[in-house]
Formats: C-alpha cells, sequence, structure tokens
C-alpha cells in the first residue's frame, strides 16, 4: 500500500470539507448550549478496552459521559472466552448500581436514565468459535452480542485486512454470518480484509457494523473503509463508529483533532447522518495515563505488521483523556453541526442500531 504524506493528507483533508459546506447550509447550524445537549444525549462508545475494572476506571467512565459501550473480550479460544465472559457476569453481579448487561436495545436507554453504563459485551476476532457453529449459539446465550468475523490476519471465517491474501469469506464463514444474524449478534467487519468486508455487508440480512475504523479517502490506512465500503455499509443499514487513535488519522505525530473531525465529516458525507458514530479503541482513561511506550508501543513492533504504521505517542491529546466526547461534541458544533445531527453522532445512531440488531 502507497503511503500518504502529511501535504497531500492535508490537501484531502481540505477537499472533504470543503465539499461539506454547502450541503451544511441547510441543516440546523450550532446548538445554543452544547453541554447541554452532550449531557442529555445517549453517547456511546462503540469500542472501549478496560481489563482491570478499579475505582479509578468507574471514575473515569462517570467523567466521561457515556452511557454505553461496546468492550472486547478474549478470543483465543472458546474456553478463555468463556472465562471472560464469566469474569464479566460476576461483574455485573458485583456492580448492578453501576453496570448493565445489555442483551436488548432497551438496556442502553435504561442505563441512560438511572445513571448506570451500559455494556454491550463483544469480540475483536470470531476465533473463539473454533469450527462449530454451534458455539455461536453459547456465546450468545452467555450474553456475547457482537462478534468482529476476523481481525488483521485470516481464520476459519475469512481474511482480515492484513492478510497477504484477499480471498474474502470462507463457506464457514458465510454459515457463521447467517448464524450470528439468526441469533441477534452484530456481524462487525472493522478488522476484515476488502472482499471479506464487501460478502459480510452483501451477505448478512441483518445490517453490520464498522464498530471502528476511518475514511480510507481521507487517510489510506491498511485498516480504512473506501467509500464504496462505507455507502455499501449504509445502504445496508449500519452504523461507521471513526476510530480515535491518532495513527489510523493521519501520517504524523502532528494528525490533529480537527483532522479527525475531517473524518467524521468524511462519513457523514459519504453515509449519511444515521450511519455514523464513534468509538475510542482504548480504555477510557486514555493512553497516556495508562501505558508507556515499552508497555504499549514496542510490543506492537512485533504483534503487527510495518503496513499498520504504529507510532508514538499513538493519541491525539483532546481525544485521549475521559472528556473526549465532550471535547467531540464541541468540534462538531464549531462545524456547524445542528442539535440533531450531533446527537447522533455522539451515540444516537448507535442505540438505535443496537437496539435493531439485538432486539427490543
Amino acid at each position: 500500500m502507497s503511503s500518504i504524506g502529511r501535504r497531500e493528507f492535508l490537501a484531502t483533508s481540505a477537499m472533504a470539507m470543503g465539499g461539506l459546506a454547502t450541503a451544511r447550509e441547510a441543516w440546523s447550524g450550532q446548538a445554543d448550549d452544547i453541554d447541554a445537549l452532550f449531557d442529555r444525549a445517549m453517547v456511546v462508545d462503540a469500542l472501549s478496552s478496560d481489563s482491570n475494572w478499579t475505582e479509578e476506571v468507574f471514575a473515569a467512565f462517570r467523567r466521561s459521559g457515556v452511557s454505553a459501550i461496546q468492550t472486547s473480550l478474549a478470543n483465543r479460544s472458546l474456553r478463555a472466552a468463556l472465562a471472560d465472559l464469566a469474569e464479566w457476569q460476576a461483574r455485573f453481579d458485583e456492580h448492578p448500581d453501576r453496570l448493565v448487561k445489555a442483551l436488548r436495545g432497551a438496556d442502553l436507554a435504561d442505563a441512560k436514565k438511572q445513571g448506570r453504563l451500559a455494556v454491550i459485551l463483544g469480540f475483536q476476532n470470531a476465533t473463539m468459535i473454533e469450527s462449530d457453529l454451534t458455539n455461536l449459539d453459547t456465546l450468545h446465550g452467555r450474553g456475547a452480542r457482537c462478534i468482529q468475523l476476523t481481525y488483521n490476519a485470516r481464520n476459519l471465517v475469512g481474511d482480515g485486512c492484513t492478510e497477504r491474501t484477499n480471498a474474502g469469506l470462507s463457506d464457514f464463514g458465510v454459515e457463521a454470518v447467517r448464524r450470528m444474524n439468526d441469533l441477534g449478534i452484530v456481524v462487525d467487519l472493522s478488522h476484515c480484509g476488502e472482499q471479506t468486508t464487501r460478502d459480510g455487508i452483501e451477505l448478512s440480512t441483518r445490517p453490520p457494523a464498522f464498530t471502528h475504523t476511518m475514511c480510507k479517502a481521507i487517510y489510506d490506512h491498511v485498516r480504512a473503509k473506501s467509500d464504496e465500503l462505507l455507502k455499501r455499509l449504509a445502504d445496508k443499514g449500519g452504523v461507521v463508529g471513526i476510530v480515535m487513535l491518532g495513527y489510523f488519522i493521519g501520517p504524523t505525530a502532528e494528525t490533529s483533532f480537527d483532522d479527525y473531525l475531517t473524518h467524521v465529516d468524511h462519513a457523514v458525507r459519504v453515509a449519511g447522518i444515521d450511519h455514523v458514530g464513534l468509538a475510542t479503541d482504548f480504555s477510557v482513561r486514555g493512553i497516556e495515563a495508562t501505558a508507556t511506550r515499552e508497555s504499549w508501543y514496542v510490543p506492537r513492533l512485533t504483534s503487527f505488521k510495518p503496513v499498520y504504521r504504529v507510532r508514538w505517542p499513538p493519541w491525539i491529546p483532546e481525544l485521549d483523556p475521559p472528556a473526549r466526547f465532550r471535547n467531540i461534541a464541541h468540534g462538531l458544533a464549531k462545524r456547524f453541526y445542528g442539535t440533531a445531527d450531533t446527537e447522533k453522532i455522539l451515540g444516537g445512531n448507535w442505540s438505535r442500531y443496537f437496539g435493531e440488531i439485538m432486539g427490543g
């Protein structure tokens, strides 16, 4: 894959922003009180990763204003997945005043009203279903509601985004998608290869999702999705979450908050305002507060291929701390998003989507 320089990146971003200016004139304009809007909005993080739920984590979620998250569980085997699901069940049982196990769409709205955090249990790979589709029933029965078909590499379901080939879904993968549809499990295509993504959109009878990705037209990264795929997903009724890691958003350490908002703008232009949401892909406390170069960056040099372009630091300052979603609300207001559209992006679209797939 060809790389993109800072100059080309800025030129592409400027064109994307310019193309939206005329269309946005017909929208409702900036909210009068963006903080009040944020406080009443349903705020959904379509991928949040915290494994050690300390008081610091709970406090950070309270500061964040997040109403619901989808989280990432162990996926190396069915046994590991079931152990992680059991650990989460124990956490729900221990903190019924703080956490809600989200099994249906209404659980998200209820958690918001009650001041609790709704948690959608998900997996970033389908490896834990092993070679037996009945394992999907077992996982669903324990609370799993979202499964990413592949991570970066190939598995029994299909090819990931860094796989040398681009073979798409296997026969087993097609059957897995059908069973996930029957059960009401989100078909997540975030890390899938191009053909696997295309197959997943075409063959899923329920709307699939890109829970955490970005726009290839803005930054040509192996994890990004093309305009064609963004449009296909939206036409099927899915939602795309724009991920917040800096090295996914632009080519250099100077990649900015404005660059992130340009990805959001572009996704809205291509997929439509009803099909765009948000996702972090890291701890609610932020990477700067929880990791070091040695603990975060160095291991990724060997676990990810060079095409991933991992760098240190990986964060964008406005998007790293718990206040990231409030910062985005203010950023959207400055770009003339109106109240209704801002609420959709903050979490309204995800809330509607998860309710459609999970039921209730």
